[in-house]
């Protein structure tokens, strides 16, 4: 297979043939590589991981899930470096191509699975989303994503960036094939509510720019002919157990944080990786979170997850940005992309705090660029958000993805 996007990493090209039948029989797919392969180095982004790290000896469960029901491996896509970032740029591999914006990023960190899938390479690939990896990505791509519930995907053999948040996702071209694999890699009973109310959060919109925001409740409108009249709330308001967006993404970042120090520190401590500056600067600040803030942040994610619990109650979905705006162009500076990272979050924040499910639909445009909107659902309520993908495409309001020409 050529690589026309740069989406693979060089020690990542290799192919796993998948069983001969199965759910996912003819389908090819990508993995993002912080996930192992038995036999192939997990680089995980970063060239000093790759030289410090053996083989793996055993293939990450949601891989084997895969190869098991009929699906081939083309190998291992680019990450940012530890799975930390949001526009998918690596200064060791390259910028992986966002055929649907050219010039544009194709969003972090699961930058090559997005690009993979987008540019017709594969037919649906692996990624991570811990702090919207998977749902950024999907957004600037023009393609579908999801961030399933916390828990329901066993983590064995996938790299860990922040434990408690962390998430493999997928991407594909068809809610079809995301609802596919979701029944193959999933854990648990499926839940199948059905859809109750239908909530906009009114002050995560808030944080976009006017024509960002108008692009997407044009979407919800759309939505709206499925789902009823939206009725808008502020999430981080009113009886929220932590109050406003700011303080929600404050308790993302500690515990992100906290948990990624603790997990890599050894490492970081023992090789000193070259790392590309802005990764650099993150985990510097990751170092410097005590355990008082730490231990407070767990209390605050606890209260958040327990009252979207209760909000998300009975089938109600919540439309959220999937990202804030179109994607950033390629090679902007530390500093044009701060402001736009600072808006990512809190965006990103809601669905890790409360564990929850969220799909991201290739549903608006802005400028020619793709711009997804996102639904989230309480935590188990995956399938009720595929079967709703399905719908939507079915009754036109979304459509398919097309490759490229």
């Amino acid at each position: 297979m050529e690589d026309s996007v740069g989406a693979f990493v060089p020690h990542g090209r290799f192919v796993v043939a998948g069983a001969d039948d199965g759910a996912l029989a003819g389908l090819d797919f990508a993995a993002k590589d912080i996930i192992d392969v038995a036999g192939h180095v997990t680089g995980c982004g970063n060239p000093d991981w790759l030289r410090t790290h053996a083989a793996a000896t055993a293939t990450a469960v949601t891989i084997q899930r895969c190869l098991d029901a009929g699906a081939t491996l083309r190998g291992k896509t680019v990450t940012e470096e530890l799975a930390t970032g949001l526009t998918g740029e690596n200064t060791h591999y390259g910028t992986p191509r966002n055929v649907n914006a050219p010039g544009r990023v194709s969003g972090g960190s699961s930058s090559g699975s997005a690009s993979a899938v987008a540019a017709g390479l594969v037919d649906f690939a692996l990624g991570s989303d811990t702090g919207g990896s998977v749902r950024s990505p999907a957004s600037f791509c023009g393609i579908y994503g999801v961030r399933p519930s916390h828990g329901r995907v066993p983590m064995g053999g996938v790299m860990p960036l922040a434990h408690s948040l962390d998430v493999v996702g997928w991407f594909s071209r068809t809610p079809d094939i995301l609802e596919a694999v979701g029944r193959v890699i999933l854990d648990g009973e499926p839940g199948h509510p059905a859809s109750g109310q239908f909530l906009v959060a009114a002050d995560v919109f808030e944080l976009l720019d006017a024509e960002t925001a108008q692009a997407l409740m044009d979407a919800i409108g759309k939505v709206e002919g499925l789902l009823g009249s939206a009725k808008p709330i502020r999430i981080a308001e009113g009886r929220a157990p932590v109050s406003g967006l700011p303080a929600w993404a404050s308790v993302a970042r500690t515990l992100w944080g906290a948990e990624a120090w603790g997990e890599h520190q050894a490492w970081i401590e023992s090789v000193h990786p070259v790392f590309g500056s802005g990764v650099a600067a993150r985990f510097a600040a990751r170092a410097a979170v005590t355990p008082q803030e730490a231990e407070a942040a767990v209390t605050s994610r606890e209260q958040i997850s327990d009252y979207l619990d209760d909000l998300l109650a009975d089938g109600a979905v919540l439309a959220l940005p999937a990202a804030p705006g179109v994607a950033p162009r390629i090679g902007g500076s530390d500093a044009e992309i701060e402001p736009f990272r600072a808006a990512n979050e809190p965006i990103g924040s809601i669905a890790g705090l409360g564990r929850l499910p969220q799909i991201v639909l290739p549903m608006a445009r802005l400028d020619g660029l793709p711009l997804g909107l996102g639904l989230a659902a309480g935590h188990g309520n995956d399938e009720m958000l595929f079967a709703m993908a399905i719908a939507l495409r079915d009754a036109g309001v979304v459509a398919d993805v097309e490759i490229p020409e």
